[in-house]
């Protein structure tokens, strides 16, 4: 896997601080990488449904499945979830907010006692 560089200007364009960018690349990263692992076992699971043998108590580990190979070959080649997530900052597709600053242990100002 090669290495590929992105340029900071780019990034600091989108958000304020690189460490802004990197909380927002990491949450994005997340998501995309539980979409992907909710795709592959969804996949797995049709594959294991197509190709499924009676099960013999004896045999615990059976033959690798070509077809199952195959899968985890093409999930293995697509880009990283954090490189999908660059690339989407830098597009300028995500969207991002701040949770509101709400302090539990906050005095009450307004006087209700």
């Amino acid at each position: 896997m090669a290495v590929k560089p992105y340029p900071i200007d780019e990034i600091l364009d989108k958000v304020d601080s690189i460490y802004e960018a990197i909380i927002i690349v990491a949450k994005r990263a997340r998501q995309i990488h539980d979409d992907l692992r909710l795709e592959y076992n969804q996949r797995l699971e049709t594959l294991k449904a197509l190709t499924a043998l009676p099960e013999s108590e004896d045999e615990t580990e059976g033959p690798a499945n070509p077809d199952q190979l195959k899968l985890s070959i093409e999930f293995e080649k697509r880009p990283k979830p954090v490189e999908l997530a660059l690339d989407e900052l830098r597009a300028g597709k995500i969207s991002y907010r701040y949770k509101e600053n709400i302090n539990p242990f906050a005095k009450d100002t307004q006087g209700g006692s």
